[in-house]
């Protein structure tokens, strides 16, 4: 017999060694082996912590309507609970992008597999993920398109699916998503499209949203290419109709459906302007009420502020009319040295309704509405005239204080009862002899304040003030020098303090923020009417003062349709001037400082006009201008007032009796404190002195031109009243005397 065939040989030992049972068996030792493989990686891969990116939200920040005035952070997102989105919206995302979401494990592996093969041999990206393998890649992951990746993703998706619910990873897929225009998750998209929040989005605009997902710059309808609007209108109706077919959707409701066009975009509100003042302080407020700087940083935050949109307009239209429009900041540098700060409150409920900061936060960083650097000089003689009457304070002849108490004006009279020398000048040295508190305040004699705040004490005084909300600090001594204005002070402080001599006594705290909302805590705004801190007659003695400063005195310039009060300051050396008053319905502060290039304070003398800058002059016209425009040109509305008073100009009725002399002691027409001698003791006022002859009352020549800082009126042309001299100088300080 012969030999076998070598090849045939050969072919049936292959055969032995490739059967169809061997083969089989590797298979199978390869497939437990991935399985093996695939559990180790399942073991290994944890689920991280969420990625920066994904959990970086943007603060909203609202005007008191609800419009948008600012949004910050770098990422244009703000989450939502799934449950304020519309049912049929949540529905339309489902049948745009994973129609099996609630039935699978949280992974797709054809698709999957097939999207890592095609990016592996570089046949591009692709998707294939479901919904959970997509949160999975916003919210734990990279947007890298690599095999390593797509493993991650699948495993960490897995065990997403198994702890967390569809109704959670809904929620985070459509609020990590980016939907174009610089919008992540589904509320920033609602309003940069539609300009509605995402409760308010209907199942048209839903749909379009959940179509931009897979395109989200070409399917744009704005900004898109003839194709890029057909192929996103196509993707809407692919959506639409998947929902009817799932029957989230009826099919009549479906055909009544039209594309909803989408808004063009807008820019998102920057922190320019006056924007970037306010929201500093919103959040300095609420890191007051408790809220971490870090938490405010996180984002998240939806702040309804309590600044009414119409008069936050008003007071930057004011400030322009009566200051920017005057000043040329460019050509001139000592104009350019003035710096306008101001905060308005409502009185009811300490609302701050607007604020003005400066020139611009984005030019001039420091808020000039929220800054204490300055004195606030003679818009503090209020306060210690309220804490007299608060207080029962009598004269150094025991004799009660209040409007019609006589008091010696003379210029550098040394104040008699204190410790501490004192005697400031008043504004150009001027001498008014016997004059009543009310005339004192028209006029802002400053011998007159301080002798005052001696006979209440400064320490009774400083309580006051601290009390109705000026804030304490090293600049804040109990010394006489206090009646003047002399420590720091801001708008926002004295018109809290203003607010609440207002409301006759109660204390109301200026509160910049309405609401703090996050998806984890609400914050409420401070509480806006407190305790009574002074008594009614006090607060509203205070205040028929002042009326008399706008009616006869210093403040005239900020008269109007409407009853009011307030009063004029100007600081030593002319560095601050202050208009500070109030109606019924509204109390707002004007401040002007001088601030020079490196931030040093300087004096606004021959700024925004020749001489003396002081607080009846542009301060009052802003506050006019404000206030006219804020009440829509003017109000009927009337002080309601607990309280003796004397004549707005300063005169006292007759036959009333305006100072309570001890029934021991015969009245004398002698002031008080009329003797300059500090050592000389008092001697009592009678009850009806003579007219002082430094105030006349004849009735002067109407005048041609608008009269120097030293002939200033401080009425109108009635008759000619002393210039405005409020504020004033330590005993040891130097300079013109504040006013």
């Amino acid at each position: 017999m012969g030999r076998p065939d070598k090849g045939k040989a050969k072919k049936r030992g292959i055969r032995r060694l490739f059967t169809w049972k061997k083969l089989l068996g590797t298979f199978l030792v390869f497939c437990l082996l991935g399985m093996g493989a695939l559990y180790v990686v399942y073991l290994l891969v944890p689920v991280p912590s969420a990625n920066a990116e994904a959990t970086m939200q943007s603060n909203i920040y609202k005007y008191s309507n609800g419009k948008i005035l600012a949004r910050t952070g770098k990422i244009n997102r703000e989450i939502v609970g799934l449950e304020k989105i519309p049912l049929p919206v949540q529905k339309a995302f489902v049948a745009a992008e994973n129609k099996t979401f609630y039935k699978d494990n949280g992974v797709d592996i054809k698709g999957t597999t097939r999207a890592a093969w095609n990016t592996i041999t570089g046949k591009g990206k692709q998707g294939g993920s479901t919904i959970t393998q997509q949160y999975v890649k916003n919210f734990y992951l990279s947007q890298d398109q690599t095999a390593t990746r797509k493993l991650k993703e699948m495993v960490i998706a897995i065990k997403v699916d198994r702890k967390s619910s569809k109704s959670e990873i809904l929620a985070g897929y459509i609020n990590t998503s980016y939907y174009g225009r610089s919008a992540y998750g589904i509320q920033a998209a609602a309003r940069s499209y539609y300009g509605v929040d995402a409760t308010q989005l209907t199942t048209e605009q839903g749909a379009y949203l959940a179509s931009l997902l897979q395109a989200p710059n070409q399917y744009d309808w704005t900004s898109a290419s003839t194709t890029g609007r057909k192929l996103v209108e196509e993707r809407w109706n692919y959506v639409l109709d998947n929902m009817v077919g799932e029957g989230w959707l009826s099919a009549s409701e479906r055909a009544g459906m039209k594309f909803p066009v989408p808004h063009k975009p807008k820019p998102a509100p920057g922190m320019e302007g006056q924007t970037g003042y306010i929201v500093e302080a919103a959040n300095q407020e609420l890191m007051r009420q408790g809220v971490s700087e870090e938490d405010i940083k996180a984002g998240g935050w939806t702040i309804t502020l309590n600044i009414d949109e119409k008069k936050q307009k008003d007071l930057v239209k004011a400030v322009d009319k009566q200051l920017e429009a005057k000043l040329d900041r460019k050509g001139d540098k000592k104009q350019a040295t003035v710096q306008a700060g101001a905060t308005s409150v409502d009185p009811k409920t300490g609302a701050v309704v607007a604020m003005y900061g400066g020139v611009g936060a984005t030019e001039h960083w420091m808020s000039n509405a929220t800054r204490r650097d300055y004195q606030p000089a003679s818009t503090f003689k209020p306060i210690v005239l309220a804490s007299a009457v608060d207080n029962r304070a009598v004269t150094q002849d025991g004799r009660k204080i209040g409007l019609g108490t006589v008091y010696d004006g003379t210029s550098q009279r040394p104040v008699v009862g204190s410790p501490i020398a004192f005697a400031p000048e008043n504004e150009d040295d001027d001498s008014y002899g016997p004059v009543t508190v009310q005339k004192a305040t028209n006029s802002s004699i400053n011998s007159v304040y301080a002798q005052m705040i001696v006979d209440v004490t400064p320490a009774k005084a400083k309580k006051t003030a601290l009390a109705l909300g000026m804030k304490d600090g090293a600049d804040f001594p109990e010394s006489p020098a206090i009646s003047l204005g002399t420590m720091g002070a801001s708008t926002l402080d004295m018109a809290g303090a203003y607010a609440t001599l207002d409301n006759h006594g109660k204390k109301v705290p200026p509160t910049l923020v309405k609401t703090a909302a996050h998806k984890d805590r609400t914050v409420q705004g401070a509480k806006a009417v407190g305790d009574q801190v002074i008594s009614r007659e006090a607060a509203d003695t205070a205040t028929r003062a002042m009326m008399g400063v706008v009616q006869s005195g210093s403040g005239f310039r900020a008269a109007g349709d409407y009853e009011a009060a307030g009063k004029t300051g100007t600081s030593e050396n002319n560095r601050s001037a202050w208009f500070v008053g109030y109606t019924p319905e509204l109390v707002t502060a004007v401040g002007l400082f001088g601030e020079d290039a490196k931030g040093n304070q300087v004096t606004l003398t021959d700024t925004i006009n020749p001489g003396r800058a002081n607080g009846g002059r542009t301060p009052a016209q802003i506050w006019g201008d404000y206030t006219e425009r804020a009440l829509n040109g003017g109000s009927d509305a009337a002080f309601d007032l607990e309280t003796e008073g004397g004549a707005p100009d300063g005169t006292l009725p007759d036959p009333t009796p305006t100072t309570e002399a001890p029934e021991t002691e015969e009245p004398t027409e002698e002031p008080t404190t009329a003797s300059p001698d500090p050592t000389a003791p008092p001697t009592s006022t009678a009850t009806t002195p003579p007219q002082p002859t430094s105030d006349p009352v004849t009735t002067p020549p109407e005048p041609t031109q608008e009269p120097t800082e030293t002939e200033e009126p401080t009425s109108p042309p009635t008759s000619i009243q002393p210039p405005d001299a409020g504020g004033g100088p330590d005993a040891n300080s130097t300079g013109r005397p504040p006013r």
